[in-house]
């Protein structure tokens, strides 16, 4: 088999291959006297103060040097996707551009929309997020530049001797490189279920990107040959313009005006040149992972430098923090951007965490400016690269305003609970909150790390923050958990060999008889060669109906799809292969259906209008007499914003549209409506069902729908709810069931201006008129209870009988528990050598008992008082010194309880008789 890391231009240049003297891996160069492979650690950089490129290049300029270097080769310029991965199911966020065209593209079963193709595309990994700003190599947002070619059976692109003469050329000939100076690492590459043989490509300790050949899937940890055969490459456009510019840090590179600009408010020095150059030199060689590394390499910078270590602290800390916040900041910029809500679950707990995290840093370096005016800063500099950011620039400032605002009232919130929880420790003997306990009080309460330990120290309880914790947050929510798999499973063996059915229900949606031959039944369940039910699928119910055979009449019961056959369960059993049998659909139902999915469609689509293009489809249930429909959103929805989105609906329906359902091949479907299409979820296949109500909405869906918008009759929202955070459910109902709802909720508005005498036009003012009544008399009545009051407790003073010094008050009184506690403090108050002991019952018993002051000095202690006479009632009771309640199932018994509470008085005193 042939060596797959010899290279043509290996052979043709001279390029020797050797093994490096420091970390043993094989790497090739045209340097005789190199013995280390150009990676760190084994190599500091060089290129710092020394670019190794011809020139200095801004994040744009190389981009597009990038780009149009790989057009002229041959390569397809193909547009960037979303950050969030609309079309994947297994990860929340684009982690690289080889990630646009998994799983579809890499395995087979749709064809590349370009080959080859080149993209430079925004990609999010979080994994590093704790070492942002401390190396050069870390970003949470890295534009990944992908030049990539899909290799077939009948199709050759190219392959590796292609892929490392075009990575050469480029590096050369287009940036300047000197040759000499590339080393091309062999290593392999595994992730994401495939594999292959790459060549990491460095240039003076940097590396510059990655050239994979990916052939292998992976299941199981074994390995086998895929149908492709796919160059997936990667080229780190931060690092290239790091390298063309030589400063001595990465961020002020990338992020020049911005990090300029934090550092103006942050007021904070910039350390001297050679400090930041020796201190970038020696972070890329130690490659920093945990505060032991941090330590360490101050330490060798002060060696390096003279300066002392914590001097070098001081001067670094702060600037580390404006270097993250400028990273987070364009990685909240386009997380927002492209459409995510924060939330508390899947791609909007990562955007969270950033913005959180942004938020903690901002307080560390002491930035006053509010968080939306900082991202008011980064999109100014992103909109010329990326116009679309000053459109959506309203929702991005919006939501940052609002999280903002969240994040404080969190710390409001979670700093009591800390104390509480430093407070339940101490007493269990503990002084430590484990490290768990704080990823729990972050994941469900959103309190950062260094808050709490702030909070707990002050409280007498230690906190250790891991060094990694922002790493292990993210990388235990970075993957989509599996879906919930169906409870009725058919296996496929079931319908192996059997031809796909013809689908009748896609061909006339309003069909609802039609005849077809029994190919297979095993079990309850019947394939027929075609049918008109509808199996359940992408939140829409099943069919329901009937199968008739002669006389025989069997109950559909559910039907599923199971590959391209559909499977019906029937009741009774009994028929045989072969048959010809007449289906009848409950037509009725599946108009039902049919309307409320239509207006689903149209709903999201008034809901993005009102509220904006962040607003995604995140659930939905159809249902017969009504659907709901969640959406993202970052805060409720108003009721003005409703009535809107109700009235565009309807306005839709009455201009009764176009609805058009066809099959189209995944690329040019994504081509002609982008990745919105994928509104409704993840929707598998090469081809791919596009439903678009014409200028109104487009999505991928497998349901059925009517024909017109204006079959779907009216659309009437019941009611809203937050389900969750940054989840609105908007329950509604359609056609028919909608004319239901409005007849039901007239006839509600009929009964209530009937009950209040009024019409049902007046029926506000009748309410408002009759809520201002019973407030009025409300009043009155308070008033009346005060002056009850007062007679009461005149009453109630005068039955006091003196023990000793005290005065004790004990009586059974018909009133409410809270009325008790008002008339015993109102005693109290009045006299502090007083004990009130009041009984009242309802269903069961309850007891107060009060104590003033003086009368606690004495000796009193309400709390056994009341214990003791609760054991009477037949239950318990408790509380403290100056107050305790009780209570007990045995009403009859109140009175003897009340004396007992007094006689348990006067042996606290060490009385037995009163004076």
């Amino acid at each position: 088999m042939k060596d797959i890391y010899r290279v043509a231009l290996f052979k043709r240049e001279g390029f020797q291959r050797r093994r490096c003297s420091s970390c043993g891996r094989t790497f090739w160069t045209l340097d005789p006297d190199r013995r280390t492979c150009g990676d760190t650690p084994c190599d500091e950089y060089t290129f710092i103060d020394n670019p190794p490129i011809r020139r200095k290049y801004t994040p744009a300029e190389m981009e597009e040097k990038f780009l149009r270097f790989f057009e002229k080769k041959g390569h397809t310029v193909v547009p960037r996707c979303p950050v969030v991965a609309r079309w994947r199911d297994d990860i929340f966020l684009t982690i690289a551009s080889i990630a646009n065209f998994q799983p579809w593209v890499t395995s087979g079963q749709v064809p590349p929309p370009a080959n080859p193709l080149v993209v430079s595309q925004p990609s999010i990994r979080l994994n590093d997020i704790d070492n942002v700003g401390r190396s050069g190599k870390h970003f949470t947002l890295f534009f990944m530049g992908g030049h990539h070619a899909f290799n077939s059976r009948r199709k050759r692109v190219y392959w590796t001797d292609e892929t490392v003469e075009l990575c050469h050329e480029f590096l050369t000939e287009g940036l300047g490189i000197d040759p000499s100076e590339i080393t091309y690492v062999q290593d392999f590459w595994e992730g994401g279920g495939n594999a292959g043989e790459d060549f990491e490509v460095n240039v003076r300790g940097l590396e510059l990107a990655t050239l994979v050949f990916m052939r292998y899937g992976v299941e199981n940890g074994k390995r086998y040959e895929l149908p492709l055969k796919v160059v997936d490459t990667g080229y780190g456009m931060e690092r290239l313009v790091w390298a063309s510019q030589g400063t001595p840090s990465s961020y002020e590179a990338v992020f020049g005006p911005v990090v300029k600009k934090l550092r103006g408010l942050s007021g904070i020095e910039l350390p001297p040149a050679d400090v930041l150059r020796e201190h970038s030199k020696l972070a890329g060689i130690m490659d920093i992972e945990t505060g032991r590394d941090l330590r360490a390499l101050r330490q060798k910078v002060s060696e390096r430098t003279g300066m002392d270590v914590d001097e070098l602290d001081r001067l670094m800390a702060p600037l580390e923090a404006v270097y993250a916040i400028a990273d987070h900041l364009r990685c909240l910029a386009f997380m927002f951007g492209d459409g995510i809500t924060p939330s508390n679950v899947e791609s909007g707990y990562l955007a969270r965490l950033v913005l959180r995290r942004t938020l903690r840093l901002m307080r560390e370096v002491d930035i006053q400016k509010p968080l939306a005016e900082l991202m008011e800063v980064e999109i100014s500099y992103l909109a010329p690269r990326f116009p679309e950011f000053r459109e959506r620039r309203k929702y991005i400032v919006e939501v940052s305003e609002l999280e903002e605002r969240r994040y404080r009232e969190t710390l409001e919130r979670g700093s009591r609970l800390v104390r509480r929880l430093s407070s339940s420790l101490r007493e269990r003997g503990r002084t430590k909150i484990p490290t768990k306990t704080l990823m729990k009080l972050y994941d469900s309460h959103g309190l950062p790390p260094g808050i709490v330990k702030e909070v707990a120290e002050k409280e007498g309880v230690s906190v250790d923050i891991p060094e990694d914790f922002y790493i292990r947050v993210a990388e235990s929510h970075a993957k989509a958990r599996a879906k919930r798999v169906p409870s009725i499973q058919i296996p496929e063996s079931e319908t192996r060999g059997l031809p796909k059915t013809r689908e009748l229900f896609y061909e006339d949606p309003y069909a609802w008889k039609f005849k077809a031959k029994v190919l297979r039944c095993f079990d309850s369940y019947v394939v027929l060669d075609r049918t008109v039910f509808y199996p359940e699928g992408g939140g829409q119910p099943a069919d329901r109906g009937f199968l008739r055979a002669g006389k025989r009449k069997f109950k559909v019961l559910d039907v599923r799809k199971v590959g391209g056959v559909i499977v019906h369960r029937v009741s009774p059993r009994g028929l045989k292969v072969g048959e010809v049998v007449e289906g009848m659909i409950d037509r009725e139902r599946r108009l039902a259906l049919m309307r409320h999915h239509t207006a689903t469609h149209i709903l999201l689509g008034a809901a993005r209008r009102v509220l904006g293009d962040h607003v995604w489809q995140h659930g939905v249930q159809k249902g017969i007499k009504s659907t709901r429909l969640d959406i993202s959103h970052f805060r409720r929805i108003s009721p003005e914003e409703l009535r809107r989105i109700e009235l565009l609906s309807n306005r839709v329906v009455m201009e009764n549209r176009q609805v058009n359902a066809a099959w189209m091949e995944r690329n040019v479907a994504e081509r002609k409506y982008g990745h919105d299409l994928y509104q409704g979820g993840v929707v598998p296949g090469r081809k791919i069902r596009v439903v678009d109500i014409e200028g109104w909405n487009t999505q991928a869906c497998a349901g059925t729908h009517c024909l017109r918008t204006g079959d779907v009759g009216p659309i009437k929202i019941i009611r809203t709810e937050r389900i969750q955070d940054g989840v609105e459910r908007v329950e509604f109902s359609a056609g028919e069931a909608a004319v239901k709802l409005v007849q039901e909720r007239d006839g509600w508005l009929a009964e209530a201006a009937e009950i209040l005498r009024s019409t049902v036009e007046r029926v506000p003012v009748a309410t408002r008129q009759l809520l201002e009544q019973w407030k009025s008399a409300r009043k009155k009545l308070d008033a009346l209870r005060t002056q009850m009051a007062k007679l009461r407790l005149a009453d109630l003073r005068a039955r006091g009988r003196r023990v000793g010094a005290v005065n004790v008050v004990g009586e059974v009184v018909e009133a409410s528990v809270d009325e008790l506690i008002k008339v015993a403090e109102g005693l109290v108050r009045e006299d502090e050598r007083s004990v009130v002991i009041l009984g009242t019952r309802d269903k069961v018993a309850r007891l107060v008992a009060m104590a003033g002051e003086r009368a606690v000095e004495a000796g009193v202690d309400c709390a056994e008082i009341a214990s003791e006479a609760a054991k009477i009632l037949g239950g318990g009771g408790g509380g403290r010194a100056r107050m305790g309640q009780g209570g007990g199932p045995r009403t009859e018994k109140l009175e003897e309880a009340v004396a007992a509470g007094v006689e348990t008085c006067k042996k606290q005193l060490g009385s037995k008789g009163a004076s």
